[in-house]
């Protein structure tokens, strides 16, 4: 039998035959969309499939979440075996790095640092990063947040980072900086330039993310749920509407806030 062959009557796959099965995929016997593939043209496919991982996991959906894992990991093996067409590095490569670095940033489970008295590890986690980069300075450890993370995340993010240097707000001032980029954008929107317009609001979001963060919430989950809320509620104001008899966009402004303070009472 030919390798497609065996792998069609197996009854149990492995991780070396996901690898094979890339391999196959990617082979003049393989699939044409396949074959054509790069790491910038598969790049939002790999970020959409995370993020329908972490949809299972909130959900607490175990079956999906297998699979969705699974999809993560073929993402992994796709782009470790474009990179070795390349010449780049290869799947056991990626695996052989991946276990290197854990290794050394876990001293306390693989060397001989101790555990402090809370019995958690000592909390040099941002030194070992730091030395295994080569960093020198604490802008870079900054700069290595990646850009690709949603702008909520990375201001977060940014954040902590500042703030294991010493750079920081204290709670109370984070609230009185929301204060004053609020009347920063009211200024630049009378003042009309697009461009200050976005600055602005730019600086006005980092601020509430801060605020956020120092208040011991995280801005991305709190966003979320707040997201969910509003979905709740709008499907509340359409109820209304239909009850009666009227498409939602058949309502006057003033009806469908009429619906919708309705709907802030009754759904939370």
């Amino acid at each position: 039998m030919n390798r497609i062959e065996t792998l069609c009557n197996k009854t149990r796959y492995t991780f070396e035959d996901l690898r094979t099965v890339v391999e196959i995929l990617r082979s003049p016997e393989g699939c044409p969309w396949d074959k054509e593939q790069t790491h910038d043209s598969i790049r939002m496919n790999f970020l959409e499939e995370v993020y329908e991982a972490v949809e299972t996991i909130d959900n607490k959906d175990i079956v999906g979440m297998r699979e969705e894992l699974g999809d993560v990991l073929f993402q992994v093996a796709f782009h470790s075996r474009i990179a070795e067409e390349d010449g780049w590095f290869d799947l056991e490569e990626v695996c052989d790095e991946i276990c290197r670095k854990m290794i050394i940033r876990h001293p306390h489970v693989f060397g001989d640092r101790v555990f402090d008295g809370e019995g958690k590890p000592l909390k040099d986690w941002e030194a070992i990063k730091a030395n295994s980069h080569s960093f020198t300075t604490a802008t870079q450890t900054l700069e290595a947040i990646p850009r690709t993370l949603p702008a909520l995340m990375r201001a977060d993010k940014l954040g902590k980072k500042s703030r294991k240097f010493g750079f920081d707000w204290e709670p109370e001032e984070s609230l009185l900086k929301v204060d004053e980029e609020v009347l920063e954008v009211k200024s630049a929107i009378a003042e009309g330039s697009f461009e200050h317009i976005e600055e602005e609001f730019g600086d006005l979001l980092l601020s509430v993310v801060n605020a956020a963060r120092l208040s011991g919430v995280d801005p991305e989950l709190a966003l979320i749920k707040a997201c969910e809320k509003y979905l709740r509620r709008f499907a509340s104001v359409e109820k209304q509407s239909l009850d009666l008899g009227r498409k939602i966009n058949e309502n006057s402004r003033d009806e469908l806030l009429s619906y919708w303070k309705k709907a802030k009472k009754s759904v939370t």
